[in-house]
C-alpha cells in the first residue's frame, strides 16, 4: 500500500510535546505516518515558536503573519472573539489570511504534497483557496468554524466556496455535517471522526469518589460551567466538583460558586496538561458535559475511554458518543433539574459505572483508536490523489 504525500494546513497544531492545542491533530500525524504517509505540518507563528522544527519526528513549519506581539490568534481557541471584539484582532486576521496563503502555497510549491488537508474550513480551508487546482485539498469541519458560520451569515458564500473547491469535506460528527449542509446543500460531507489518545486515557485502577463530578472545558458560556454549577447547588452537600479548564468567564463563575454557597464542594484546577487528566477522569463517578452545540465532544471520548460514564446535554454531536447502554445520560439542554436530577441518579447507583464502563471503552476504541482513523483518512487521501492524477 502506496502512502502519501499530506500536507496538513491548520491554526492549531502542538507547540511542544504535551500541548493540548491540536492534539488529535497530531495523534492523526503519527498514525497516518505508521500507515506509510509522509507529512508536513504548515501553522502560524506565536511567540516564542521556532519557523522550524519537529515534534515526535513530524515536521511543523510556522509561518509569520503580525508583529510578535500581535500573533495571538492561533492556539487558544480564542480566534473568533479577538477578530470579531477588536480592530487589532481584524488586522492580525488580515495578516494571517494574506501571509498563510502565500505560505500554503509556496508549502506546496516545495514539498509537493499529492493531498493538502486543511483542518478547519476557517481559516485553513480558506488559504487554500490559493493553491491551483490540480492539487486536491480535503477540508475537514471541526466544529468551532462551523458555528463561526453558523454565527456570521456574511461569510457563507465564502464557506461554500470553500467546500465546493474541496476533493472532498469530512466532518467530526454527522450534527456538524447536517450544520455544514443547512448552509451548503450542494456539499457532499462524510463523516471522519480525530482520533483520541487511547493510551494515555486508559483504564488504571481507579479509587472512585462516591459524588465526585468532573468538567473539563473552557471556561465559556458554550461550555455551560455556570448552569452545571446551579445544578450543584441542588444537589446534597456531598456531591463535589472537579473543574479543569481556563478562560475569560473564571472570575464570574467563581462568583457565582459563591452565591450559590457551593465554593467548598469545587475544586478549580485551572488548565492542565493533558497527562493529568486520566487520573481526574478516573476517579470521577462521572464526566459532566453541559455544553450546547458541540461537534462532537472529544471530553467524553476521553472520559470513557477510563471506563467513566458521561452527563451531557442532548445537544449537537454529544449524542453520537454518549449513550445509556454504556452508563451516559443526555438530559435536555438548559434543563438544569434534569442535570441535578442526572448527578444524583448516578451518584445513587455507583455499580452502573462498574458495569457500563467496559462497555463504554470498547465502543470509543471500536471508533477512535488512531490507528482505524488514520487508515480512513488514508483511503481518501488515496481516493482524490488517483481522482485528480
Amino acid at each position: 500500500m502506496s502512502g502519501q504525500r499530506v500536507l496538513f494546513v491548520t491554526h492549531a497544531y502542538p507547540r511542544f510535546a504535551a500541548d493540548a492545542a491540536g492534539s488529535f491533530l497530531h495523534r492523526l500525524a503519527l498514525a497516518l505516518r505508521a500507515s506509510g504517509c509522509e507529512l508536513l505540518v504548515l501553522a502560524p507563528s506565536a511567540p516564542g515558536l521556532a519557523p522550524h522544527e519537529e515534534i515526535d519526528g513530524i515536521p511543523i513549519r510556522r509561518f509569520r503573519y503580525a508583529p510578535s506581539g500581535m500573533e495571538s490568534l492561533a492556539y487558544t481557541g480564542t480566534m473568533a472573539e479577538q477578530v470579531l471584539g477588536s480592530l487589532r484582532g481584524k488586522g492580525a486576521l488580515a495578516g494571517m489570511l494574506t501571509a498563510g496563503t502565500m505560505a500554503v502555497r509556496r508549502s506546496a510549491e516545495r514539498f509537493a504534497p499529492d493531498v493538502v488537508h486543511a483542518h478547519w474550513w476557517f481559516p485553513a480551508g480558506l488559504l487554500s483557496l490559493g493553491l491551483e487546482e490540480e492539487v486536491p485539498v480535503v477540508t475537514t469541519l471541526h466544529g468551532s468554524d462551523v458555528r463561526l458560520a453558523r454565527r456570521v451569515k456574511l461569510v457563507h458564500p465564502i464557506f461554500r466556496r470553500v467546500l465546493a473547491r474541496s476533493a472532498a469535506v469530512t466532518a467530526v460528527s454527522s450534527f456538524l455535517a447536517g450544520e455544514a449542509r443547512a448552509m451548503a446543500p450542494e456539499a457532499r460531507i462524510s463523516i471522519a471522526p480525530m482520533p483520541a489518545d487511547t493510551r494515555l486515557f486508559t483504564t488504571e485502577p481507579a479509587t472512585r469518589i462516591p459524588g465526585r463530578f468532573l468538567f473539563v472545558g473552557r471556561l465559556n458560556a458554550q461550555k455551560g460551567l455556570g448552569e452545571l454549577l446551579e445544578a450543584l447547588a441542588w444537589c446534597p452537600p456531598h456531591v463535589t466538583l472537579d473543574v479543569v479548564g481556563a478562560g475569560d468567564d473564571e472570575a464570574a463563575l467563581r462568583a457565582l460558586a459563591a452565591r450559590l454557597s457551593v465554593t467548598a464542594r469545587v475544586t478549580w484546577h485551572g488548565a492542565l496538561e493533558r497527562t493529568a487528566l486520566p487520573a481526574l477522569y478516573q476517579r470521577a463517578q462521572a464526566t459532566v458535559i453541559p455544553s450546547t452545540q458541540e461537534g462532537l465532544g472529544l471530553v467524553a471520548v476521553e472520559s470513557q475511554l477510563c471506563r467513566t460514564p458521561v452527563i451531557a446535554y442532548r445537544s449537537g454531536g454529544l449524542p453520537e458518543v454518549v449513550a445509556p447502554e454504556w452508563g451516559g445520560v443526555l438530559v435536555p439542554p438548559k434543563d438544569l433539574r434534569a442535570l441535578a436530577a442526572a448527578l444524583q441518579g448516578v451518584d445513587a447507583h455507583p455499580e452502573l459505572v462498574a458495569s457500563h464502563g467496559s462497555a463504554g471503552r470498547a465502543a470509543m476504541l471500536d471508533r477512535f483508536a488512531p490507528s482505524t482513523v488514520a487508515a480512513g483518512y488514508h483511503a481518501l487521501y488515496r481516493s482524490v490523489a488517483d481522482h485528480g492524477s
